[in-house]
């Protein structure tokens, strides 16, 4: 098993008199095979827990489409975040469980050596994000093979992929997605990285539905453009949701994932948002609010079956480190958040 356990109480910060959410949340302990692990799965479901966390602490994607790393640190810093909320009755903690995080590290250090300006590097890269491909898997399907819904924080864009293939797999059909990103991730299928996940997912079978919200029109090249729309998959652009009401969008929105009748993943690339740190930092961005509502509302929707935050970079801040951690904790445990008030909300 490539899973690493987490303890939520070292990651937050007691105080006399309060309660954090990591002080109450249950952890997946370590397990030592895939027949341990699918049954500590199944005895956490029988407690209660219906939504599973898990971490993939990578920057192999994003490098391998050429990008900038700084992706493998937004897990950790979603924990602190996250774990040192109140647990209060107004965040359902008890439907929580940490699984913990896909071992990457042994990737990642094969990976550092490895240069975005040499051709034989960049294949070797997309090389090692196929292989993370197969763990992140191991730690998915059994997750969506016991019903539960997936929070996965990376880590690239990349991670969608995985994501999809294995949500598809489980449900022995296609899937849709609905994508808040600039980008629409559908380039050419030139070897694993963050900027194909979709474009590999709909070839191979696994996604029959796709649209991308604030896309910018401007930074994708024509090649992706036009697969997209080979595939007949759809996008807003932001400069269309520069000029509208986003409630009417967000209401549309919601009835087209509805129609798509199956299965649906809610993609969130965190560049979308203004001014947050990541590989491909938005200072034209859509804002928190945005990002927040959207998935509030797709939530709601008794289809979702899971929640992707990628390419969150907290040493790309502007400002360094310190304010990247503060920035990414805060934005990342909020968009969790989003995603268990519209579970809350949710009618049969």
């Amino acid at each position: 098993m490539y899973l690493t356990p987490c303890d939520p109480a070292a990651w937050c910060t007691p105080r006399s008199g309060e309660v954090r959410l990591g002080q109450t949340i249950h952890a997946l302990a370590q397990q030592s095979s895939s027949e341990d692990y699918r049954a500590a799965l199944d005895a956490a479901y029988q407690q209660g827990a219906r939504i599973a966390l898990v971490g993939v602490p990578e920057s192999i994607g994003p490098r391998g489409n050429l990008g900038r790393g700084g992706a493998e640190t937004a897990w950790p810093t979603a924990l602190k975040g996250l774990l040192n909320l109140q647990a209060t009755p107004f965040i359902a903690s008890h439907e929580l469980l940490i699984v913990g995080h896909v071992e990457c590290a042994d990737l990642q250090q094969q990976s550092a050596a490895l240069s975005t300006q040499n051709d034989q590097d960049v294949q070797q890269l997309r090389d090692l994000c196929a292989q993370l491909d197969q763990r992140v898997m191991q730690a998915l399907v059994p997750l969506f093979e016991a019903d539960y819904e997936v929070i996965l924080i990376g880590g690239g864009h990349n991670n969608a992929y995985p994501l999809l293939r294995s949500l598809s797999e489980v449900a022995a059909t296609a899937v849709g997605a609905v994508n808040l990103d600039p980008h629409a991730d559908f380039r050419a299928r030139e070897g694993r990285h963050s900027g194909n996940g979709f474009s590999y997912a709909f070839t191979e079978g696994f996604l029959s539905n796709y649209h991308v919200m604030g896309l910018h029109e401007g930074k994708n090249n024509a090649e992706s453009l036009r697969q997209l729309a080979d595939a007949g998959f759809t996008y807003t652009s932001v400069h269309e949701l520069y000029q509208s009401e986003w409630p009417q969008q967000l209401a549309s929105l919601r009835q087209r994932a509805r129609d798509w009748s199956q299965p649906v993943g809610i993609e969130i690339d965190v560049d979308a948002l203004q001014g947050v740190p990541a590989s491909a930092i938005n200072f034209n961005g859509l804002s928190i609010q945005h990002g927040y509502s959207l998935i509030a509302e797709l939530a709601t929707l008794p289809q979702t079956r899971y929640l992707h935050l990628a390419e969150a970079a907290p040493s790309l801040h502007p400002a360094g480190r310190e304010a990247g951690d503060m920035a990414c904790a805060q934005l990342l445990s909020e968009l969790v958040l989003a995603y268990l008030h519209g579970v809350q909300r949710r009618t049969p």
